[in-house]
């Protein structure tokens, strides 16, 4: 295995919509939903990627405005042709939101906390620009448990190759548990913590259905696919095929958990 070419590095919009995008968009809204913030407010999507969270934004929360944030042209691009003048979209990092301070009502981040190397400072920096009335929201996928179709992955890949385990996202990233959620929030001295659980249906047509997103090499998971020579990543293929649960028909039925936590800018006396 070739450990330069397993990365961390989202780029390319169409192969990750293809592994992760189409469920991360069924997340947004239910995300949404459960911060109950009123209309007309100034949202700030930090990491936006392809636009998921902030074209749910646009669609369930009649906002005054939304903002994108987003460090990787490549998905900057993707966004501007799903949003088109929708939303103002700027490059820029969670440790460095190109906005004014206080500038923001609500400042959310889908799924992207995990990968922020200081989700500290990132942290402080969406209460900078929300300010002390604002709303601070994010969610993350539940690597370490009911991620079921990464949580499926990792493990046959660490039944063959010991050293996968060291790559699985349910061990790098503390953050996709709740009780460190809640401890990073509560840490920053945030008011109103609450965490919960949000469910969705992943289903897929057939196990290709469900293995060929792997072979976009965008994410741990699928770089660590295909960095493997081709005869070590047909045996992974076959244990996969091995663990997953088919239906008679050829589908398979997967869940996704995602963690979703929120709180007020305003920081505790």
């Amino acid at each position: 295995m070739d450990q330069r070419r397993v990365s961390d590095t989202w780029e390319r919009g169409d192969p990750y919509e293809r592994y992760v995008g189409r469920w991360s968009r069924q997340v947004a809204p239910r995300f949404l939903s459960w911060l109950r913030v009123p209309a007309g407010r100034r949202w700030v999507d930090v990491g936006c990627g392809t636009g998921a969270l902030c074209a749910a934004i646009l669609d369930h929360c009649s906002p005054a405005s939304v903002a994108g944030v987003e460090p990787s042209a490549g998905f900057l691009g993707t966004a501007r042709e799903n949003l088109g003048d929708r939303a103002e979209l700027r490059q820029g990092s969670a440790t460095a939101i190109p906005l004014d301070d206080a500038s923001a009502d609500v400042v959310v981040s889908g799924l992207v906390l995990n990968f922020v190397p200081d989700p500290r400072a990132a942290l402080a920096e969406m209460a900078r620009v929300t300010g002390s009335a604002g709303t601070i929201g994010a969610y993350v996928w539940d690597y370490a448990g009911k991620m079921e179709l990464m949580r499926h992955f990792w493990d046959a890949a660490a039944e063959l190759d010991p050293n996968a385990a060291k790559l699985d996202e349910g061990v790098r990233f503390p953050l996709c548990r709740a009780e460190e959620l809640m401890a990073l929030f509560t840490g920053a001295g945030l008011q109103g913590v609450d965490v919960t659980a949000i469910d969705i249906a992943t289903p897929f047509a057939s196990f290709e259905d469900y293995w060929q997103p792997f072979l976009g090499g965008q994410g741990p998971a699928p770089a660590y696919a295909m960095s493997l020579a081709e005869p070590v990543r047909a045996r992974l293929q076959e244990r996969l095929r091995e663990r997953i649960p088919v239906h008679a028909d050829g589908s398979i039925a997967l869940t996704a958990r995602a963690w979703a936590i929120r709180a007020s800018g305003a920081k505790a006396l």
